[in-house]
């Protein structure tokens, strides 16, 4: 373990009145997902009549001029959902906010596969209906476009790289790759639009015969590739380098388990909540590329950052043995698991296993009365329960209480702590509280169906993923 140096445990404080100085919250943004979901429709029927304006309907007067309208509409719509994709996951704020990161991860998924299938639309309807103006064969008809015109060939590139990217987003072929493999090759998303859009420069029918379309599809990339840089480079790094983050400690919570302590300048002016995770990046010789999905284990006060990290895997394991005074570099912060989101005046954390680190921290800040906060911590033994010491020290001043459940899942017919019976039993008023979630995720899909059999509406059920 390294050298240990101040702070050397994290305090514990009863709530928000423990705070010697002001400190920033993220900012409350009042967009709602119908604003966001309109807007996306919106440009998608101007996309649709700026192709009727240059005479995309003048052509569907022969089955050959059908095909190629309908290639022109699917290139058009491919290449407006690739933006869209990139704008999902963009790391934009107001959209987290808005939709919450599994939401985007997932409308981010189907988005993708969808935007593949317009471009395979593409190429077969346009290459069809040209062989079909031609009286060629499909296949000379496309070995024509390849070799003859401008840009197919680099488009066709781009293609197969976009190939490439759903390939290895289907599930089976994920769980098979280092994250290291999937990050890299998704980089390679970046460099397809960038070839489609030179494709669409060059010989794309908005581009060449309409000016007003060629200004607003420059406008779209332009803003998509903006918010990129802005809040996936531009943020991040001036946030990391205002703050000269810094590993001021690392501290052994359990076997396999460490607190990393993260000391900076004017951390009281970071705008992060409790619930709240950053992508960490430990700026070490090997490892400064990996981007660490971690959640703050602590309540922001000012003075340090803590995050809390388990032995899962290479990525994870590393970091046991980091050594203080490690520059650090985050993007963040991300989530909406946070009290701001609470519909009622009581609050339920339900942890599992190391899902207690956010849970940790909401428990020592969120408001609330003592007797309308409750937290139950599964683990499969005593040692692999974290934090304790402060969960006690926190429910002592607080006037709550912490519900231990031990023991590995239960089998067909055992009680389950976390199933209908086992929460009424320890929180009888459930329905009214809001509802925390944070472990395993079989373990919170299992305690969801068990709230909704609760009555505890979808709307006070709070939980987010970390498998990104």
């Amino acid at each position: 373990m390294t050298t240990r140096i101040a702070p050397a445990a994290a305090p514990v404080r009863a709530g928000a009145a423990h705070r010697r100085r002001r400190l920033a919250r993220p900012r409350t943004w009042s967009i709602r997902p119908l604003d966001v979901t309109a807007l996306l429709v919106g440009i998608g029927v101007l996309i649709l009549a700026m192709w009727v304006r240059h005479g995309g309907l003048d052509q569907l007067d022969s089955m050959a001029g059908v095909l190629t309208g309908i290639g022109q509409v699917t290139a058009l719509y491919g290449a407006y959902l690739a933006l869209v994709q990139l704008v999902l996951m963009s790391r934009a704020p107001w959209l987290e906010q808005v939709f919450g990161m599994d939401r985007l991860t997932a409308a981010h998924r189907w988005v993708g596969f969808a935007c593949l299938w317009l471009l395979i639309g593409h190429g077969v309807f346009t290459t069809t209906g040209y062989a079909l103006g031609d009286r060629s064969s499909v296949v000379a008809e496309a070995w024509t476009l390849l070799t003859t015109y401008p840009y197919v060939l680099m488009a066709t590139a781009g293609f197969a790289l976009f190939v490439a990217v759903a390939v290895t987003s289907v599930r089976a072929a994920r769980r098979r790759l280092a994250y290291e493999t999937w990050f890299g090759i998704h980089l390679y998303a970046y460099l397809a639009i960038a070839l489609a859009f030179l494709h669409q420069l060059a010989v794309g029918a908005d581009f060449v015969n309409d000016p007003l379309a060629r200004g607003f599809w420059i406008a779209l990339y332009a803003v998509t590739f903006g918010l990129l840089l802005v809040f996936r480079l531009g943020q991040p790094v001036l946030r990391s380098l205002r703050h000269d983050l810094r590993i001021a400690n690392v501290v052994e919570e359990a076997p396999g388990v460490v607190s990393i302590y993260v000391t900076g300048r004017d951390l009281e002016r970071l705008p992060v909540a409790s619930g709240q995770y950053f992508l960490w990046r430990f700026l070490t010789r090997d490892g400064w590329w990996k981007a660490h999905p971690f959640s703050l284990s602590a309540a922001p006060n000012g003075e340090f950052l803590r995050t809390t990290v388990k032995a899962l895997g290479d990525r994870s394991a590393e970091l046991q043995r980091i050594h203080v005074g490690t520059r650090v570099f985050i993007e963040g912060p991300y989530g909406i698991m946070t009290g701001s989101r609470r519909q009622t005046r009581g609050a339920l954390l339900i942890a599992g296993g190391v899902g207690i680190t956010p849970l940790r921290a909401l428990f020592e800040d969120m408001p609330a009365d003592g007797r309308d906060l409750a937290v139950i911590y599964r683990a499969r033994t005593e040692r692999e329960v974290i934090f304790r010491q402060e969960l006690d020290t926190i429910a002592r001043l607080r006037g709550a209480a912490v519900h231990y459940r031990l023991g590995r899942r239960p089998r067909a017919g055992q009680p389950d702590p976390l199933g209908p019976a086992g929460i009424i039993a320890v929180v009888p008023d459930v329905a009214l509280r809001d509802v925390y979630l944070c472990g395993p995720r079989s373990m919170m899909e299992g305690a969801r169906r068990a709230l909704r059999r609760l009555s505890v509406p979808d709307a006070q059920i709070h939980w987010e993923r970390f498998d990104y």
